[in-house]
């Protein structure tokens, strides 16, 4: 069984996909071609986000959009603790400094009050509140409505890095038009994955779009020869957006696919474990099927055993960013973040795609029944 099964998707668009490629060798142009252009609009399209703008990955976007907004030295980027290192290293790129913040029990993503504690914290410290990255973790939206309140009374630029959630809806809207800017990333294992490493930056601001423009290319003016501005070398290859084209095409099918899934796992797993929280008014994409085991359930034991079992599980994340080497400097909510330290202890993933099927769905719902019979502490 596969945690994530791209060769499912595969054989289902492949002959499209053959063509695309087919096309791009035709046409020879692979920096920056014609299917560039096309997917940009179609995701414009999915999401109602007025500009997009390819990239060379998921961490270049956030890069790339921190730049856009003018964060710099002196200026506090506001970062949830439990998630992957990409969505804080590029603060300290721009010269600014990650302020760590906790995340919510139930959705895992940002917790407003810590937000709200970790700002006058950073202005005590000297350092000017200027953005917040809400993280749409596991696919779902973060909470949108509470963060743009916080913001409005604080100044801070919203960048919502939607690299697991593109596609999400929340309260009537899409992730990848809320924010000032949106980012997301197309690593292959991404519910919009392509077949090597892949991004996009979206906006509804024409002068941010400008920028973006000029800065994924060298930080190009009218000629890519008449650099304007520091920039990065961040352009989405031709051939990586002539494979999400037809990933695109079906991707509204597959969200659809997930939620039956996580719907199966949640109803015959809600009474042994605690199962993933959505909101009402909001839809996950289920990058990921992350429930909580509880006190007493041991995460080592359940693991081996689903493993036995031949089911695949993974953890995300094992140690939240303001414990790790690299991170543990920086400043972070003053009243700790203990839901993310409890999190990175309980947290686990089983297999989500849309391909899996009504059998093996069952199979991993019956291996993980028996793990937790066997493994309570």
């Amino acid at each position: 069984m596969q945690f994530i099964d791209l060769g499912a998707q595969q054989a289902r668009i492949k002959d499209k996909l053959d063509t695309r490629i087919q096309g791009v060798l035709a046409h020879g142009k692979y920096i920056m071609g014609p299917e560039v252009k096309e997917l940009e609009a179609g995701l414009s399209e999915f999401c109602g986000a007025r500009h997009v703008l390819g990239c060379a990955n998921g961490t270049d976007a956030l890069q790339l959009a921190l730049m856009a907004l003018g964060v710099g030295q002196g200026d506090a980027v506001f970062c949830p603790s439990f998630t992957f290192a990409a969505t804080a290293e590029v603060v300290p790129a721009t010269g600014a400094v990650p302020v760590f913040v906790d995340v919510d029990p139930r959705t895992f993503n940002i917790d407003v009050s810590s937000l709200e504690r970790a700002i006058e914290h950073a202005k005590a410290n000297g350092l000017r509140p200027t953005a917040v990255i809400p993280v749409d973790l596991f696919g779902l939206a973060a909470d949108y409505t509470a963060i743009e309140a916080i913001a409005a009374a604080e100044g801070l630029k919203i960048l919502g890095d939607s690299a697991q959630g593109f596609g999400a809806t929340y309260k009537g809207r899409t992730t990848g038009a809320i924010g000032d800017i949106a980012t997301t990333s197309f690593f292959p294992a991404k519910p919009l994955g392509c077949y090597g490493d892949g991004g996009a930056v979206f906006t509804n601001d024409d002068d941010y779009a400008a920028l973006l423009e000029s800065l994924r290319v060298h930080g190009k003016g009218n000629d890519k020869y008449d650099n304007v501005r520091i920039g990065l070398n961040s352009r989405l290859d031709t051939l990586q957006a002539a494979i999400l084209l037809e990933k695109l095409a079906v991707y509204g099918d597959e969200i659809e696919a997930r939620q039956k899934v996580a719907e199966r796992y949640s109803t015959e797993l809600r009474e042994l474990v605690e199962v993933p929280l959505v909101p009402e008014g909001q839809k996950s994409v289920w990058a990921q099927y992350t429930l909580k085991l509880r006190n007493g359930q041991s995460r080592t034991a359940v693991q081996s055993a689903l493993s036995d079992a031949g089911v695949p599980s993974v953890v995300y994340y094992p140690m939240p960013l303001h414990m790790q080497t690299a991170y543990k400097e920086f400043p972070c909510d003053p009243s700790g973040l203990k839901t993310s330290e409890d999190l990175s202890h309980r947290v686990l993933s089983l297999p989500m795609h849309p391909y899996l099927s009504a059998d093996d769905q069952g199979r991993v719902i019956d291996a993980l029944k028996s793990a937790l019979q066997a493994a309570v502490a």
